[in-house]
C-alpha cells in the first residue's frame, strides 16, 4: 500500500526506502573515499592555521597571474599563493612563514618585486596580514575543540530527543555530512581556513535541522498510521516533508550561489563547503537517518511505550 501526499509539487507517493541499502552502500564508498584522502593527502590547510603572510596588492592596470607568479619565484617566493582579488588589477598573496623574516620585510621585498611586473609604476599595498606559527597551531587546536564540542553538543540533544534507533540514524547522518564535506576539500585540495571551520559547524546544525524534522515525522506517524508498515510509515514522512525540504533547500543554495558567485575570493571556501553541505545534509536526512533507522530494524513500539508494555504483558 503506498500513501499519497499532497505538496505544492502535486500528489506525491516516492518509494524512497526503496533505494536504501543502495544508498547506504554507496555513502560508505564515498566516506572510506574521503577518509582515505584526509589520511593521506590531508587538508590544504590555509594561513589561519599554518601561519604566514598575506598581502593585498592593486596595480594601476589588470595584469597577469603568471606574470606575477615568475616575478615572485625569481626573488626567492616560489611557494607564494597567487590569485586575483575581485579584479585582474588586484593580486591576493599568501605567503608561508620564513625563518628570520619579519612580516615587514617580507611585504618590503615582495613589493619590490611586484613593481617589476608593472615596469616601474606605483604598486598600492592595501592589506598586510601576518599569522606567527603559535598562533596558527592554537587556531587548529580551538577550531578542533569547537567541533568537537559541538557535534557532542548535538549528539546529546539527539539521544535527548529520540528512541536510541532514531538517535542513533541522525548521529550518523551529521557525522556522514561532516566526513564528506572535509573530504571533498582533501580530495579536490581546496584550502581549508577558519571560514571554511565555521561552513562545517553551519552545515551540522542545518543537517541536524532537516533531519529532525523528518524524524518527527515518523515518529507521528506511527501514532496515527495503525495499519501501515514501517516503510511505508517512512516514506509517507518523507513525502509529507517534501515541500518543506524542497524550500529550505533551495533558498539556502540560492543563497550561497550569489555568494559564490559575487562574494569574492575570501568567501569561495565558506560557500563550497556551504553548497556542498545543503546537498549532503538533504541526502543524508532520508538516506542515512531515515534508512539507517530502518535497517536497524526499527518497530512501532520502538516508539510507542504503551504499546511495547501491552505487548510485553501478553499471557
Amino acid at each position: 500500500m503506498q500513501t499519497k501526499i499532497r505538496t505544492f509539487i502535486g500528489e506525491t507517493h516516492i518509494d524512497f526506502m526503496s533505494k536504501d541499502k543502495l544508498a547506504i552502500r554507496m555513502s560508505l564508498a564515498v566516506l572510506v573515499i574521503c577518509l582515505l584522502s584526509l589520511l593521506f593527502r590531508g587538508l590544504n590547510l590555509g594561513l589561519d592555521f599554518t601561519g604566514g603572510t598575506m598581502i593585498e596588492a592593486h596595480y594601476p592596470a589588470p595584469v597577469a597571474i603568471p606574470t606575477v607568479r615568475e616575478t615572485l619565484s625569481t626573488a626567492g617566493f616560489g611557494d607564494a599563493q597567487s590569485q586575483y582579488f575581485g579584479t585582474s588589477s588586484d593580486i591576493l598573496l599568501r605567503i608561508p612563514l620564513r625563518e628570520g623574516l619579519a612580516a615587514g620585510d617580507i611585504s618590503q621585498k615582495v613589493l619590490v618585486a611586484l613593481k617589476q611586473v608593472a615596469g616601474g609604476e606605483q604598486v598600492e599595498l592595501r592589506r598586510v596580514e601576518f599569522v606567527g606559527p603559535q598562533v596558527g597551531q592554537e587556531l587548529v587546536e580551538n577550531g578542533g575543540l569547537a567541533m568537537l564540542f559541538a557535534l557532542i553538543g548535538i549528539m546529546a540533544y539527539v539521544a535527548f530527543r529520540f528512541e536510541w534507533k532514531l538517535a542513533l540514524g541522525t548521529i550518523a547522518a551529521t557525522m556522514h555530512d561532516v566526513v564528506f564535506t572535509i573530504g571533498v576539500f582533501s580530495l579536490f585540495q581546496i584550502e581549508f581556513d577558519l571560514t571554511v571551520l565555521a561552513a562545517v559547524l553551519a552545515v551540522t546544525g542545518y543537517s541536524v535541522n532537516d533531519t529532525v524534522v523528518v524524524l518527527d515525522r515518523i515518529r507521528e506517524n506511527f501514532r496515527k498510521m495503525r495499519r501501515e508498515s514501517v516503510r511505508e510509515i517512512m516514506n509517507a514522512a518523507i513525502n509529507q516533508t517534501l515541500t518543506r525540504t524542497i524550500i529550505t533547500a533551495f533558498t539556502v543554495f540560492l543563497s550561497v550561489v550569489v555568494l559564490l558567485i559575487f562574494g569574492g575570493p575570501i568567501m569561495r571556501g565558506f560557500s563550497i563547503a556551504m553548497l556542498i553541505g545543503v546537498v549532503v545534509g538533504t541526502y543524508s536526512s532520508i538516506y542515512i537517518a531515515s534508512a539507517g533507522a530502518l535497517q536497524l530494524d526499527i518497530k512501532r513500539e520502538d516508539l510507542l511505550p504503551r504499546a511495547k508494555e501491552a505487548l510485553d504483558n501478553r499471557p
